[in-house]
């Protein structure tokens, strides 16, 4: 199948050097249409529910999906351009609309409610059962028992969150590639290791610059942060990062994603709400072992109780290394990383990097 889908191929791992953006759509599309049409046949052709000839075709059904979303999706995250954008949009909407079809069946949530109610459920592998409990909390939280306008709603309101987040997401993606800082002069490069000095002169090369260009990315940022002896670098880095898609930065506004997380608020409520529940945060601990949202307050409070002390005692301990060393009395926000590697390097004479 080599001049097939790369997608729809069986194998242990994706083929990420053979994936091409007009391969995900056709595949996403196929596997849906196949997975509807065996749930059909499923659903009108079983008689007697068992785990085998059953709700094991389920799993199997989600995870064929899985196996050709789950490439596409890792794709948009780390290689995204316009083109591909479009077509990860464009099948976003299709599997929000197929998951919340799923979720709503109401023969195929009968048929794990009755097994559930089955003495053959007593027979079947503990990992089993909790699949089958799982899967009918999930049909109550994908709004199975709701009348037909508010199953309207909840898909409505399902497809507008998914393409908030996806849009928070790009925003955050574009707001990081957009930044960069293009240095000329060596000596700026102090105390940075030198396999990013080469990447940022690859980078640079990629770009027809000279010299060298540094990203927000992770490989640039967290290294400059560590290691760089040019503190404005480190602080012209740290509040392009900091204030990325936001309403303030080098690049306010451009990708502000404030109001998109007010909307993404704003909608969360409403799904929360048309499911009976008080708040988001009580919808959300539905899939989660803590049970009210005061229980999970409260275990926040006590780990700062437990923790606040040594962070302080921690923090003292390298402003007293910063006064004594470097003869520096107060410590910038982008100081912390660099100062703190550095007092790393005094106690245990070994670094990040050579780790």
């Amino acid at each position: 199948m080599k001049n097939g889908n790369p997608l729809l191929e069986k194998n242990t791992l994706p083929s990420f050097d053979r994936i091409r953006v007009e391969h995900i759509e056709p595949a996403i599309d196929q596997i849906l249409e196949k997975n509807r049409k065996e749930l059909k046949y499923l659903l009108e052709n079983t008689k007697s529910y068992t785990w085998d000839n059953f709700f094991q075709k389920i799993e199997d059904m989600e995870d064929r999906l899985q196996q050709v979303w789950s490439p596409a999706s890792h794709l948009h995250a780390v290689a995204d351009n316009s083109e591909l954008r479009s077509v990860y949009n464009n099948c976003l909407k299709k599997l929000s609309d197929y998951s919340t079809e799923v979720g709503q069946n109401t023969d195929l949530f009968k048929a794990y409610n009755a097994f559930s109610k089955n003495p053959a459920f007593n027979a079947i592998s503990k990992a089993q059962q909790k699949i089958i409990t799982n899967t009918l909390r999930d049909f109550r939280l994908s709004g199975v028992n709701l009348d037909v306008k508010n199953k309207i709603a909840y898909k409505n309101i399902q497809n507008k969150l998914s393409e908030l987040q996806t849009k928070f997401e790009e925003n955050l993606l574009d707001a990081t590639h957009a930044w960069k800082k293009h240095i000329t002069n060596k000596n700026d490069l102090a105390g940075i290791p030198k396999s990013v000095i080469t990447l940022a002169a690859e980078t640079a090369k990629r770009n027809n610059e000279k010299g060298w260009l540094f990203t927000l990315e992770a490989p640039f940022y967290i290294p400059v942060m560590k290691y760089a002896e040019n503190a404005t670098l480190r602080k012209e880095m740290y509040w392009a990062y900091s204030t990325r898609s936001s309403e303030v930065g080098p690049n306010a506004r451009k990708w502000d994603n404030t109001k998109i997380m007010y909307d993404i608020l704003e909608y969360r409520t409403k799904k929360a709400k048309l499911l009976g529940f008080e708040n988001y945060a009580e919808y959300s601990l539905e899939t989660k072992m803590a049970k009210t949202p005061d229980e999970v307050i409260n275990f926040l409070t006590n780990l700062l109780d437990c923790t606040k002390k040594y962070a302080i005692n921690e923090f003292e301990e390298l402003k007293k290394f910063t006064r004594e060393v470097f003869d520096i009395d107060h410590l910038e926000a982008s100081d912390i990383a660099y100062y703190s590697e550095k007092l790393k390097q005094k106690k245990f004479s070994i670094s990040q990097e050579e780790i």
